[in-house]
Formats: structure tokens, sequence, C-alpha cells
């Protein structure tokens, strides 16, 4: 009992901090992003915060299996270098014996990976995408603040109307200029109001001029108009479909489906549960202390060994997406080899021996 509490007790403190810091780092990464796209507008300025919660919580899978995974080599290996391990080993404790208390401290963090992978990330990914499709598809007149000129969601325009409008739907003193691939626009009317037509939003321009442009041509094209309308977005809901992907699609779709675009997704959101379980069995064996490479040399090295993982996990995604390798072969690959790896590598631990030095005692019987 005590050595599984103890055990168990340290790893928390260890999973614990290692979680704060990397969720704080994510976070600030996150907002940076997230600011940069708002800042070129394609975000809404007011949905900052929530579109970073919504991708920090995307991005929760892989931050736990590295606080796993951290938490595990940096616990024993702090236990090797304080002799404690020597004391458990002394004591008729094995190698093999720490699996339990690992196991039974790794298995909520496991199904917390699994639910987060195959439930809440296509929800997450789903709320950011109707947000930013919410904000992008505005009606170029939403956009405009009376009495400011205010560039449209193309680019390609900049608004200006009085600060005196009669409702959200009519407006006075509109000014439009219009910068297009082969002339230029300029239109100015005394008043304006919205229209549906056809499923489009039309801004209908009245008693005004319209002076044109043609940048391959000399002189200007000038014309009155008593009414003039231009389309200046869709009428309705928003529709999702512009922005389609595998990210945003159900798992139980993923299941179902036989197009190997949504299989390479199902393996990625499996394999960040599988993942886990490995980083478990490979921490341990990839933890030690060796005096002369330093304290936190199997630190780094298992940091290596996540990143290297984790690149495995997303080539084969690839592999699976362009139909080079079925579902199965990838998962045989870069899961079956990694947990071969694992076990392979903690047997040798174990018996306190070394991959050539039991080469050399099989050449030796021979």
């Amino acid at each position: 009992m005590l050595f599984d509490s103890s055990i168990r007790k340290e790893l928390s403190r260890s999973f614990g901090a290692t979680l704060v810091v990397l969720v704080t780092v994510v976070m600030t990464m996150m907002l940076i992003k997230v600011l940069g796209q708002a800042s070129r507008g394609s975000v809404d300025p007011s949905d900052v915060m929530l579109v970073m919660g919504y991708t920090v919580l995307g991005q929760l899978p892989t931050i736990l299996s590295l606080c796993l995974f951290i938490a595990v080599v940096a616990t024993l290996s702090r236990m090797y270098r304080d002799s404690e391990m020597a004391v458990w080993f002394s004591s008729g404790q094995s190698l093999m014996s720490f699996l339990r208390p690992l196991m039974r401290f790794s298995w909520p963090v496991m199904v917390v990976i699994a639910v987060l992978a195959l439930l809440v990330w296509p929800w997450a990914n789903q709320q950011i995408v109707q947000l930013r499709a919410q904000y992008e598809q505005r009606g170029d007149v939403e956009r405009i603040a009376p009495g400011e000129f205010q560039e449209s969601s193309d680019g390609t325009r900049v608004f200006f109307i009085d600060r005196e409008r009669a409702s959200d739907t009519q407006a006075s003193n509109v000014f439009i200029v219009t910068n297009e691939a082969k002339k230029d626009t300029v239109t100015s009317a005394r008043s304006a109001h919205l229209e549906v037509q056809d499923d489009a939003r039309v801004a209908v321009l009245n008693d005004g001029q319209r002076v044109e442009k043609d940048k391959n041509k000399q002189g200007l094209k000038v014309s009155d108009f008593k009414e003039y309308g231009t389309r200046i977005g869709k009428a309705g809901a928003v529709d999702l479909n512009d922005s389609y992907s595998v990210k945003n699609i159900p798992t139980q779709n993923l299941v179902t489906s036989g197009e190997p675009r949504l299989r390479g997704e199902l393996g990625w959101r499996l394999g960040l549960a599988i993942a886990a379980l490995n980083f478990v069995v490979l921490g341990l064996g990839l933890a030690s202390v060796n005096p002369r490479a330093g304290r936190s040399s199997s630190l780094l090295f298992a940091l290596f060994a996540f990143v290297v993982y984790y690149n495995l996990m997303t080539f084969s995604q690839s592999w699976v997406s362009s139909g080079k390798v079925p579902l199965w072969a990838s998962f045989t690959l870069v899961h079956g080899a990694t947990a071969v790896l694992a076990w392979v590598l903690l047997y040798f631990r174990s018996h306190q021996r070394s991959p050539l030095q039991w080469l050399r005692s099989k050449g030796a019987r021979a």
C-alpha cells in the first residue's frame, strides 16, 4: 500500500505542475495566434477568448499525453537519482512492479484523453468554424460604423455613411469606393436601404452618381442614377459547408465511412488514446539517471521520443488519408511497433541487461 500511494502521490504532483505549465504556454501561443487572426479580420475581436478556449480544448489530448509522459519519466528519474529505486528493489520490488501504480494513476487520464479526442475535438472545431463563418459572412452594411470609413469583407470596397441613420436597414449620404481588377469605381447616393433578392442581400442606392475609371484606358465615365443595386452578401443563416473539414465531423460518422481522408482522421483520434498507454510503458523503460550525462538527460530523451512518435502519427494520418496505407496497417506500423519497442526496452531494463549483452549471450550459447 505504501509503495503504491507514495508513487501515485508524486506522480500527481509532477503531473499537475507539468499540466499548469504546458496549458499556460499553449494558451499564450493560442492567444497570440487568435489576436493576429482578429487583426486580419478573420475572427470577431469580441470572440477572441472564446476561440482561444475552444482551440486549447481541442489541443488538450496532446497536452495531457505529454504531461503524463513527462510525469512518469520525471518521477522515476528523481527516484533513481535519490536512490529510492535501490531501496524499493532491495525490498523485493522489481521494475515491472511499478506498472501497477502507474496504470492505476494513468487510467483516468487515458479515459479523459479518449473522450477529448473522440468527442470534444470535433465539437470544439465545429464551434470555431461557426464563429469564424458567422463573422466572415456578415453583410458589409453590418460592418459599417456611421461616420467612419469601413472596408468590406473581401477588401475590394470601402463604405461610408452619414451618422444619422433611420434604422439598421436604411442609411443616408452613402459613399462607396470599389477597387476591381480592371476598373475603379466611386459611387455616392443620398440614401440607401437593404433588400433580399434571390437569397442575396442587395443594397439599393437612391439618387446618386457613379464614376468609373478603366485602368487600361484614359478618361472617366460618369453616370447619374435614380436607383442602383449592389450585392453585399448572402441572406439567411450561415452555411458551414464552405468551411467543411474532416476535423469537424463527429467520430461516429467517421466509423461508418470508408473514405480514405475520413479513415485517416479516425486513425488520428484513436491513435491519441492508444499513444497515452504506450507513453506510460515507454516512460517506465526510459526513466533512468546517468551521472555522466546529467540530471535531465532522460527527460530530454523522453521529449525527443515524444516528438518522433507524434510526427509518426501525423505521417500515418497522411498515408491513410491519401490511400497509400490502410488504417490497420498504419496502427501496426506506428502504435504496434512503438508498443513492442516499449515492452522490449522495459524487459531489458528490468533484467539489468542491454540488447548488445543479450545478443552476445545468445552467440556464446550457440
